[in-house]
């Protein structure tokens, strides 16, 4: 099975979760660009309902990369790590002609409480906790075609860690979590539906989209990651010709450090939306499960 993270039961009452991600700078700051490569990294454990106990360094650097942008990194790392409630116990970095950062996460979750991809059932919601456009948002900066309040919004979300969501997630009884990443919204919901092997109904009018997202969407901001996810997506996904070239665009934009799918008993879900904007997060009911296989957008 494929899953967000690896897991490893110890005994009856304790399971490790492990997992390992890194990337090369996302934002010019290299404290914010620390954080978000660590809060992404850490997300797949909270994807599979576990919480974050250590974590370790890895990176790539320059030789001829100022010290201070280093610690910088670092410390932007270490901080997110300390408020998931983990530590950050060494590491390794090696000499790279790009700058490279991420980590090596360990968590810890019950047995009988591992959230994963394979447990959606025909008549659950689908609850998406963050709003989508991080790539296409993050592509336009890297071009200057960005407005300030636009990449502001976008780094606030990826800053936001996926643990208090992964708890509502829990305490609603979610049959089937991922975090939503590379693949875009598209193949995240395309891996619960094999996994759980149903039919999975995406409203792509429902999905909550970053500030100035469908703009950049409309403006034509293209880039490889939408454009690969496009190559391997567009033959699985049924009514994707169906929409708008701008939101075909975002319904394939790889995501950094994005939301959590959820999918529960539909009863349960405009209390777990609820729940989590009253924590400030836009969430939203943006589909539903059915009998079946694959994906399919609207109705």
């Amino acid at each position: 099975m494929t899953d967000d993270a690896a897991v490893y039961q110890l005994d009856d009452e304790t399971a490790v979760v492990q997992t390992v991600d890194f990337f090369p700078p996302v934002v010019d700051d290299a404290w914010t660009y620390g954080a978000i490569a660590a809060a992404n990294a850490m997300s797949d454990v909270y994807a599979m309902g576990g919480e974050v106990v250590l974590c370790l360094n890895i990176a790539g650097f320059p030789e001829d990369l100022p010290p201070e942008i280093m610690t910088d990194v670092f410390r932007g790392g270490a901080d997110k790590v300390a408020e998931a409630g983990g530590i950050i116990a060494g590491g390794h970095t090696v000499i790279d002609a790009e700058p490279k950062y991420g980590l090596s996460v360990m968590g810890l979750v019950h047995p009988k409480q591992v959230m994963s991809k394979e447990g959606a059932r025909p008549g659950d919601a689908l609850v998406l906790t963050k709003a989508l456009g991080t790539g296409l948002i993050l592509t336009a900066a890297k071009r200057d075609l960005v407005e300030q309040a636009h990449l502001d919004a976008a780094v606030a979300s990826m800053l936001t860690l996926n643990r208090h969501a992964s708890h509502l997630a829990r305490e609603a009884g979610a049959h089937a979590v991922t975090d939503v990443t590379g693949f875009g919204i598209l193949g995240h919901a395309l891996e619960v539906a094999e996994h759980s092997r149903v039919r999975i109904v995406l409203r792509s009018g429902e999905l909550p989209l970053l500030p100035g997202a469908l703009q950049y969407a409309i403006d034509g901001v293209d880039f490889g990651g939408v454009n690969r996810n496009r190559e391997y997506l567009e033959p699985r996904i049924e009514g994707l010709d169906g929409v708008s070239a701008e939101m075909q665009r975002l319904l394939l934009d790889p995501q950094t450090s994005g939301g959590l799918l959820i999918a529960l008993e539909a009863a349960k879900a405009v209390a777990l939306v609820e729940a989590l904007q009253g924590d400030g997060l836009p969430a939203a009911v943006v589909g539903e499960v059915r009998e079946g296989a694959g994906v399919v957008l609207g109705g």
